[in-house]
């Protein structure tokens, strides 16, 4: 698996300012843009995270975004084990538990890799929509 790229948007801070500037509301738009890239992302990962005991690793993989980024994260202070499950490595005492490093993940980046051109569909459509909204004529050119 190749180095994780992050999808990034030259100029989404401008036309996030440049919306605020048309209506109160329309940022707020950016933000629902975002947790739709984020959210297949968790789609993807969530069901392949081991259940476990009571489940709150699995429900730990979650998305969380502003209106200029998104992320998705796993664990948390309910689960600190979560990057062990995802990444694996030794823990324990005198580190006896053993689970084979990945440094790419089991879960959540594959996520990201396997979604990331549907990822980008998504976040331009919903990006040339809200411009729209705002009375913005967008082209292909």
């Amino acid at each position: 698996m190749a180095a994780i790229e992050p999808i990034k948007i030259t100029g989404l801070a401008e036309f996030n300012r440049n919306l605020r500037a048309i209506s109160a509301d329309l940022p707020k738009t950016l933000r629902d843009v975002q947790n739709v890239g984020a959210q297949m992302v968790v789609d993807w990962a969530q069901p392949r995270v081991p259940l476990g005991a009571t489940g709150r690793t699995r429900k730990s993989v979650r998305a969380t975004s502003t209106r200029v980024a998104s992320k998705v994260t796993g664990g948390g202070a309910r689960v600190p084990w979560y990057p062990w499950i995802d990444f694996g490595g030794r823990v324990g005492r005198k580190r006896s538990v053993h689970r084979a490093f990945d440094k790419n993940g089991r879960y959540i980046y594959p996520g990201y890799h396997a979604n990331r051109d549907e990822i980008k569909k998504a976040l331009y459509d919903g990006l040339v929509a809200t411009a729209e909204a705002a009375g913005i004529a967008v082209d292909d050119g």
